[in-house]
């Protein structure tokens, strides 16, 4: 075989589809251990709004811009702030799972890469919800700003003290924008296109409404970035896949038959 076209060192075969019945089984499992998790960290309320003043305080220490500059855009109109409620409420785990299930079905060692790296955030992610529980600043009286869900709908979230599906004291980090932006950086290192650095859109829309619907602090977000980045640094993304294998191989295919057509010649 002409040396061109074997792998080069770094490069890994191409990645079988993981079985579909155990990767289900996988993700639900993931899901309902860290919903599970979270209750853990319920009931800290004194401890939960103490934090929030300290993060509130910090922000404005490192002079982070106002939460409440960005939901002032959204209250321009009932139409825009009703659009990013329903956007912090709908699109998160339908975003995710759609993510997955592609990669899943077109890039299957970008698959399991995604995969790891998303279960290594939601597990330290976990961490800090049970060391830190933290309220989020819609709140927070002392961020003077709007409960965007509750007063103009739709809400994912009833009063904190009868609502036994979620921790709402779990602000920090934000894994509504740690999962975008891992959704964003997913696609752009597994497609080709010219146009796959659009997909930067989702975490910065993300971005805006859970920071304009005081759903969370920037700190929340950049808490959740740095988590990724950790993750990303240490499960390395796969440098070669069964799609990539085959358009190198197209790609070399009139090198290796001129190369033996030269030999025909001799």
């Amino acid at each position: 075989m002409n040396a061109r076209t074997e792998p080069s060192e770094g490069e890994t075969e191409p990645v079988a589809r993981p079985p579909l019945v155990r990767e289900l089984l996988l993700v639900a499992g993931l899901f309902l251990v860290y919903k599970f998790g979270r209750q853990l960290a319920t009931g800290h309320t004194g401890e939960a709004f103490d934090n929030a003043h300290r993060v509130w305080d910090l922000e404005r220490a490192v002079h982070l811009p106002g939460e409440g500059s960005v939901q002032n855009l959204l209250l321009h109109g009932d139409t825009l702030v009703h659009i990013a409620n329903t956007y912090y409420a709908t699109v998160h785990f339908p975003a995710t799972l759609a993510f997955l299930t592609w990669l899943y079905l077109r890039r299957p060692a970008h698959y399991v890469w995604a995969r790891r790296v998303l279960a290594a955030v939601t597990a330290a992610a976990l961490v800090v919800h049970l060391a830190f529980p933290l309220a989020p600043p819609r709140m927070l009286a002392a961020a003077g700003l709007v409960d965007t869900a509750k007063v103009y709908g739709p809400s994912v979230y009833g009063p904190p003290q009868t609502d036994h599906l979620s921790n709402q004291f779990a602000a920090m980090p934000s894994l509504h924008f740690g999962w975008a932006l891992m959704v964003a950086i997913g696609l752009i290192v597994a497609t080709r296109s010219r146009w796959r650095w659009l997909w930067l859109l989702h975490p910065l829309l993300t971005l805006t409404v859970i920071v304009g619907t005081a759903n969370h602090y920037w700190l929340d977000a950049i808490v959740a970035a740095a988590m990724l980045g950790i993750a990303l640094a240490v499960i390395h993304v796969p440098h070669r896949t069964a799609t990539t294998a085959g358009r190198v191989q197209e790609s070399l295919a009139p090198a290796e038959e001129k190369n033996v057509l030269v030999g025909a010649g001799r």
